[in-house]
């Protein structure tokens, strides 16, 4: 058995990388990160230093964690500032860090990625250990896995990692039929609500446009990006993690995965939002807008990703990190886990105290978030 580090998916092979994969989680695959490297979005000049480890049995791939020293917190959503700010409190660098995640996407999933062929439990444990040992290599203060399915961050936890939850909502298909059946299992008052946000849309002159497959073209991408860069410019100053290039990539290598949804107004484009799906998930990722339109936001990145799952049989709708506002149009609470080694081990067990006592707020958050859905009561 053999442990690589390697700077580039390509020297992997898609062939070889996609062998490994356990679901058809799109985040995951060789063609997302590629579009992430070649444009690069992630790279060393970003922050983001692609470190992949590969583990070998007679030369063929049996596993893989794609990993990235960090140079800075953002495009994480597992927000750790203050473990930064205490650590230079006490004289010593927080960064940098070893990530393994998916960069810019707050999405649960697969993360070590394992041959069908092999023993899950040997191959997870060798990539964990290569992940301490590169950290330790590399003098990064410690390793974060973030946002694994709930049975890797069992296993985390059985390797010394301490285990982080926190809260998304999410959208579930309960065998609707129909936009029209999912709004009969509303309050009344929650019904009128979105009614009124969905009627507001023609009354402003807009009409919604959903692209897929060989519908979408270059010129789509480039309008989506420009709407993608200037709202975030707008919102954060920078335009943004993503670029041009990645978005064509994207439609270039992955374009049965993808799900454009325009609103276009007085014979223009005026926002767009993007969502990526797998056979049973649709996520909302990315979303931009050049005007004021009121509720547009919810009707692109909401409304029209609830009638799509409903349209195609996907039973979960996951619209992305944060977002109470979303409890009211019917997305329900879930737990998301990240795990986490500290090399110090006096901040590891500070750490951990500090943990114990989150964990509870956020299982309390949890538990008062149901009190807020916008069903009617059986």
């Amino acid at each position: 058995m053999e442990c690589k580090v390697i700077s580039t998916i390509e020297e992997f092979g898609k062939d070889a990388w996609n062998a490994l994969l356990p679901s058809d989680y799109p985040f995951i695959q060789y063609e997302f990160f590629y579009s992430l490297e070649k444009s690069q979005a992630v790279s060393a000049k970003t922050g983001w230093f692609p470190q992949y480890i590969g583990v070998y049995r007679h030369q063929t791939l049996v596993g893989v964690a794609p990993c990235f020293i960090k140079a800075h917190p953002y495009g994480e959503y597992v927000f750790d500032w203050s473990w930064a700010e205490a650590y230079e409190d006490a004289g010593m660098e927080y960064y940098p860090k070893l990530v393994c995640a998916v960069p810019f996407t707050p999405s649960s999933g697969p993360r070590l990625l394992v041959s069908a062929n092999e023993d899950s439990t040997e191959i997870c444990q060798h990539l964990l250990s290569a992940m301490q040992t590169l950290a330790k290599q590399r003098k990064c203060s410690g390793v974060h896995v973030l946002f694994p399915t709930q049975a890797l961050c069992d296993t985390l936890k059985e390797s010394g990692f301490l285990e982080r939850r926190d809260v998304q909502f999410h959208w579930l298909n309960r065998g609707y039929t129909c936009f029209d059946d999912f709004m009969a299992k509303l309050t009344s008052r929650k019904r009128r609500t979105i009614r009124k946000e969905r009627q507001s849309i023609g009354d402003q002159g807009a009409t919604v446009h959903v692209l897929e497959g060989e519908a979408i073209t270059s010129a789509h991408w480039d309008v989506f990006t420009h709407f993608y860069q200037m709202t975030y410019l707008k919102r954060s100053g920078h335009t943004g993690y993503l670029n041009s290039e990645f978005f064509h990539h994207l439609g270039e290598t992955m374009l049965d995965k993808v799900v454009l949804v325009f609103a276009e107004a007085y014979g223009d484009y005026v926002a767009g939002a993007l969502y990526i799906k797998s056979n049973d998930t649709l996520f909302g990722r990315y979303w931009g807008s050049l005007s004021d339109f009121e509720n547009l936001h919810f009707e692109l990145c909401y409304y029209q990703g609830i009638e799509y799952c409903i349209e195609h049989g996907i039973t979960t709708f996951d619209a992305g990190a944060q977002g109470e506002h979303k409890l009211i149009r019917g997305f329900e609470p879930v737990i998301t886990y990240s795990g986490h080694y500290l090399a110090h081990q006096g901040f590891h067990d500070g750490i951990a105290e500090y943990l114990t006592r989150e964990h509870d707020m956020i299982q309390q958050y949890y538990d008062d978030a149901f009190q807020h859905l916008p069903y009617r009561k059986a």
